[in-house]
């Protein structure tokens, strides 16, 4: 049997081929693992005008890209949170003053929490000015409770996996 002096870099390009199929699959899994955790992707949202709508992510939560003071954030829509909620990680990124400690009751119990104020809260195209909001521990760093300090200057209405919010000035 001759020794084929092309068989050896055959092989190298086979596996280089067989390793690039591999890493774009896995690529192409990790951009749906994504969009289903969280389809409303903040260039998704600029595109819409007066009002936003959300999709429901594969858990069945609204979450959304926005911004807190001009900083990207990502927002999980809560309807049962009275303020807008942080963990004490992200107030500081954010380069948010602690006002006075206040006891409040979450889904993890009662604990304590600091009043504080944004400037700005945008989604999509809306924004609004001036919100209440607390930082408080057992938050993760990456997610901020969308709650009514925000919401209650909206109309938002459900429709199937769709929540549309606008601004009450718009009804």
């Amino acid at each position: 049997m001759a020794n084929n002096p092309h068989r050896r870099g055959g092989i190298i390009m086979l596996l280089i081929a067989w390793a690039l199929l591999f890493a774009g699959a896995y690529w192409l899994f990790e951009l749906r693992l994504a969009h289903n955790a969280n389809p409303n992707r903040a260039e998704v949202l600029a595109l819409q005008h007066g009002e936003v709508r959300l999709q429901r992510n594969q858990d069945g939560h609204y979450l959304a890209q926005g911004e807190i003071n001009g900083h990207p954030v990502t927002f999980l829509v809560d309807t049962g949170a009275t303020r807008v909620a942080m963990s004490p990680g992200l107030a500081e990124k954010l380069a948010l003053a602690h006002g006075p400690a206040v006891n409040v009751q979450t889904a993890n119990g009662a604990t304590r929490a600091y009043q504080t104020r944004l400037r700005t809260v945008r989604l999509g195209a809306i924004e609004v000015r001036d919100v209440a909001a607390l930082i408080t521990a057992g938050l993760d760093d990456d997610t901020v409770l969308l709650g009514m300090s925000f919401l209650k200057q909206l109309e938002f209405t459900q429709r199937g996996s769709e929540l549309t919010l606008k601004p009450l000035s718009q009804s």
